[in-house]
């Protein structure tokens, strides 16, 4: 089996027994993606002197028997929004193409102190804003099971990647569903941990309230020892939960006996995809074969998550994007430019004797701002923002953004309930697989209800994780969807790793051109 095909953990594996060495690991890894990436478009940027300079370093300290940190050696990705000092940290926007953090992002600093390889910056929906990894300012991400299709967002980058072995463990963030949903249609794993769980500091913020850090892998157990390495409290981050970090490979090994699987019977309708549902129950069934109860709940409130988020979202977005004007932040107009129109126009009103146009003209300041958010944002973000700012006007907000939080808060306690007749809730984590790219872009509506399995966890702030459990006639993964209570992350790589242990789903690889 070629390194490409190993798990982050039985890599680490190999790193310690000294079976090879970080840099030939990181030479395998930087051959890949100058072989594929070409198609698949999973990198905006690849630091390969840095890589391997890192590399080198790390092999040094193991010849010299020096301690090294948990993922000593191992080649890691990072989505293209977490601040890392010195390097370009675009968030697949032009508004921010030539932002260079002075800072490393908590998890940044935690991957270095575990001596992880940095090697690239991967591609996502400009700030993190889509379902489809075609809103980058760059280039879309393309599936590697289908290089015409959607490998799901906003951390397609960070998903194709694994699948396409040119990395064994990348970082994504989860807003409302984009660690899980590419990770269902790329066929990896990828977990969203609880809100709080994961600092966010050096995050750039799409929503504050529902962002959170997670990784992506070929198991449960990867994403365990990715989680052991970046979670835990940060006094930079006040939303950051001040609880000991479990040993979570450890718990793995939990028994499972009598574990009861929640299953919900809202997330069976219609609109599921008769593939996914198949797959979906078919998965079930073993883990009824392994001694788990299904129990049928509902989350009656889960129908209004989609609405919810879509409210909540853009209104955190319109707040947190503000900043990005060209005068502090970001992409800034050509100003000569914009003051040569203006003096035109003004000399077009002069002579006209237009006085009252003349009075309405923009001042070049504010000329200045609209000209930066236009050329700097991408058409999604900007309706976002849209969305947001009119929400939160004045004799909208009560009717639309607080009526929101209302019901997020009864999202939250329909989950409160369920978790207290079930330890994880199973079903989908989207209703159909990847679609052809381009599909649904005039569509936004059809877009957004992609997150329909996946939004209400983090309006609930509760942890969820994606694996593999299926492949369509067509050839393409499904995903299966399990779902924790917050700070529940142990039993929830216990449940996912249980059925990693009993099917091979998470093997199987897409065949590259």
């Amino acid at each position: 089996m070629s390194v490409h095909e190993l798990s982050a953990s039985e890599l680490i594996a190999q790193l310690n027994a000294g079976e090879i060495t970080s840099t030939e690991l990181t030479r395998a890894c930087l051959d890949r993606i100058e072989r594929y990436d070409d198609r698949v478009q999973a990198f905006l940027q690849v630091g390969a002197e840095s890589a391997l300079e890192q590399a080198q370093a790390i092999d040094q300290k193991r010849k010299q028997k020096q301690p090294v940190g948990p993922l000593a050696g191992l080649p890691v990705g990072i989505k293209d929004l977490l601040c890392t000092q010195g390097v370009v940290t675009t968030c697949g926007s032009k508004m921010l193409e030539h932002f260079r953090p002075p800072y490393d992002a908590t998890v940044i600093a935690r991957l270095k102190q575990a001596d992880a390889v940095l090697l690239g910056r991967l591609n996502l929906d400009e700030f993190a804003m889509g379902g489809s990894c075609e809103n980058s300012a760059y280039f879309p991400t393309r599936n590697p099971w289908d290089l015409e299709r959607i490998p799901g967002g906003s951390s397609g980058g960070s998903a194709a990647a694994v699948a396409a072995g040119m990395l064994p463990l990348t970082l994504g963030t989860d807003t409302g569903g984009s660690i899980r949903l590419p990770a269902g249609l790329c066929g990896v794993t990828g977990l969203k941990p609880s809100y709080g769980r994961v600092s966010r500091y050096g995050l750039v913020a799409f929503a504050s309230s529902l962002d959170q850090i997670g990784p992506f892998g070929q198991t449960a157990e990867d994403c365990a020892l990715a989680l052991e390495v970046i979670a835990g409290h940060d006094p930079h981050d006040s939303t950051s939960v001040a609880q000991p970090v479990p040993a979570y490979r450890a718990a793995l090994r939990q028994p499972l006996e009598g574990l009861r699987l929640g299953i919900v019977r809202e997330h069976f309708g219609e609109g599921l995809d008769a593939e996914v549902e198949k797959a979906v129950r078919e998965a079930l069934r073993v883990y009824e074969s392994l001694g788990a109860k299904l129990v049928d709940i509902s989350l009656p409130h889960a129908k209004y998550g989609v609405a919810v988020y879509y409210l909540i979202a853009p209104c955190e977005a319109s707040s947190n994007l503000a900043r990005y004007d060209g005068a502090h932040y970001g992409h800034r107009t050509d100003e000569k430019a914009m003051h040569k129109q203006l003096a035109e126009e003004r000399a077009v009103l002069q002579a006209a004797g237009n006085e009252r146009g003349l009075g309405q003209l923009d001042s070049a300041l504010v000329r200045m701002y609209r000209a930066s958010r236009a050329e700097g944002f991408g058409a999604e973000v900007k309706r976002r923002i849209m969305l947001g700012t009119y929400a939160l006007s004045a004799g909208y907000y009560d009717a639309y953004y607080l009526k929101a939080l209302r019901v997020r808060r009864l999202i939250r306690q329909d989950f409160d309930e369920a978790f207290r007749q079930v330890d994880l809730i199973a079903g989908p984590v989207s209703a159909a697989p990847a679609f052809r790219i381009g599909e649904k872009a005039d569509d936004p509506l059809s877009m957004y209800l992609v997150d329909l399995y996946t939004v209400s966890a983090n309006l609930a702030g509760i942890a969820g994780i994606s694996v593999p459990c299926g492949i369509s006639q067509s050839g393409l993964p499904i995903g299966l969807q399990l779902q924790a209570p917050a700070f529940g992350e142990e039993k929830l790589l216990a449940g996912a790793h249980l059925y990693q242990q009993a099917t091979d789903w998470h093997r199987r690889r897409p065949q590259l051109p």
